[in-house]
């Protein structure tokens, strides 16, 4: 065979080669298990897709507790690499049950110290909402009414029937709720309340939809115009509203001591075999692409302070002051009997 005939073919070789190894490097993959709620843009995945030449598959397993239990009982033989949704309401149960490994982000340097919970970085911040009550401005200015601006207020005759809130044993905004009044009440003081409230005919739904879009007038046909929702609705009626708007049609009540904060973290799972991988992707979820792509995508806040919020969340949503706050820990010692004295007080 002729030298130039050999030199082509081993050119052809050598390009087939490496085309194959790009296809096998773009191939490879890594798993995110997370709840049902996450989402993120097509142009934030494919951004962090392009960069490292890898597929993101996300793996949504239920509500964010649901989703725990599986990486729980899965932790000898993970079904993932990382785990995105832990809230401080199972923080330490997650913590607990020792299935993430510490990585000390370098992009923590961004977010502040009051999201950060856990000291050893298996759990790293990347969003927050305001669990708190919403309500119909509309519905309360025909009436002349003055809409709630407290949780007390709940409880006046003024409001009787026209509040829904969620079941905390089947709902993570029901439990935020549930927490809000422990941590504002107190743990002599919370029952009474939700006694108060029940004998106020406050209506129970077993979910955030059902409450929002089917009793909420608000969002709905329903007649019920206080809803337990988050700070982050109100942009996002504007947002969604099929005609432009320049006020949001609902508000939410911020007050000191009314709304509980959520905060969701990221972890790698112990026993990935792509764990530069995963600590890239961390990195990733907390740097400012997939940061500014949170609130139009899952409603709530970046963790990272230099993130830049979409027009829409800086005209229409105001962020608790002075949030309650119960640490992680007692709310793993106590979630189970709080949610247990709550049914037998508001459901028996």
């Amino acid at each position: 065979m002729k030298p130039r005939v050999l030199a082509l073919l081993w050119t052809a070789a050598l390009l087939l080669a490496g085309g194959f190894s790009q296809v096998v490097a773009q191939t490879t993959q890594i798993t995110v298990m997370t709840h049902d709620s996450f989402s993120a843009s097509r142009e934030t995945v494919a951004a962090f897709e392009q960069a490292h030449q890898v597929t993101l598959q996300f793996l949504k397993a239920g509500d964010a507790g649901a989703a725990l239990n599986q990486a729980i009982l899965s932790k000898s033989n993970p079904m993932a690499d990382v785990f995105f949704g832990v809230d401080n309401t199972y923080l330490s149960r997650a913590l607990t049950a020792d299935i993430f490994q510490p990585y000390a982000s370098p992009l923590l340097a961004a977010v502040p110290d009051h999201l950060k919970l856990d000291p050893q970085n298996r759990l790293l911040p990347v969003d927050f909402g305001d669990v708190c009550l919403n309500y119909d401005k509309k519905w309360f200015e025909t009436r002349q009414l003055t809409p709630p601006a407290t949780l007390e207020d709940l409880v006046k005759p003024a409001f009787k029937g026209l509040a829904v809130v969620q079941n905390p044993a089947t709902s993570s905004p029901g439990l935020a709720f549930l927490l809000a009044t422990v941590g504002h009440f107190g743990e002599d003081g919370y029952l009474g309340f939700w006694q108060r409230l029940r004998d106020n005919d406050v209506l129970v739904t077993d979910g955030w939809k059902d409450a929002y879009w089917g009793q909420f007038s608000g969002a709905s046909k329903g007649s019920r115009p206080i809803v337990v929702s988050y700070a982050s609705s109100p942009p996002a009626e504007v947002y969604f509203a099929e005609k432009p708007l320049d006020e949001a049609p609902t508000a939410a009540v911020t007050t000191p001591g009314s709304c509980f904060r959520q905060i969701e973290f990221v972890g790698i799972l112990k026993g990935t075999p792509r764990l530069a991988l995963a600590r890239q992707l961390v990195d990733f979820m907390l740097e400012r692409t997939f940061q500014e792509d949170i609130p139009l995508q899952m409603f709530v806040f970046p963790a990272n302070r230099e993130a830049v919020l979409p027009d829409v969340f800086r005209r229409h949503t105001r962020i608790a002051e002075q949030p309650v706050a119960l640490p992680p820990a007692e709310i793993a010692a106590h979630r189970e009997r709080w949610i247990q004295a709550w049914t037998e007080t508001v459901l028996r």
